[in-house]
């Protein structure tokens, strides 16, 4: 009976053994930084650090661009106010036809080389 447990018990180690080599080389595979995960992990950190860089670039290019607008829309709003100052003085002047009423009108029945000088209309 001793024996048959002997043989059983080294039987059951060799399997052991054996299937620790197995997953052994699993795991080797696993972490390969050239087929496996670990390569995946290596490629995914170097994308975070690039993703990281970029990002910090597109603040700092959103942050001149708000900066930018801001000035532009404070511009903006000074000269639609001095439009609106403008319009406001425009209503203030006197219509075309209203400005040239001051002025007589000449008659346009009688041709100018007909009309008497001055002088001569004075004698």
């Amino acid at each position: 009976m001793a024996l048959i447990a002997d043989i059983l018990m080294t039987a059951g180690a060799l399997s052991a053994a054996f299937y620790c080599i197995v997953l052994s080389r699993r795991l080797t595979r696993f972490n390969d930084l050239e087929k496996g995960i670990g390569g995946a992990v290596a490629v995914l950190s170097a994308q975070v650090d690039d993703l990281k860089t970029m990002l910090g670039a597109a603040q700092t290019a959103a942050s001149t661009s708000t900066d930018k607008l801001e000035k532009l829309t404070s511009n903006a709003e000074k000269v639609a106010q001095r439009l609106e100052l403008l319009v406001a003085s425009m209503h203030d002047l006197p219509l075309a036809t209203e400005a040239n009423s001051d002025v007589p009108e000449e008659p346009v029945d009688e041709p100018v080389f007909a009309r008497k000088p001055a002088n001569e209309a004075a004698a």
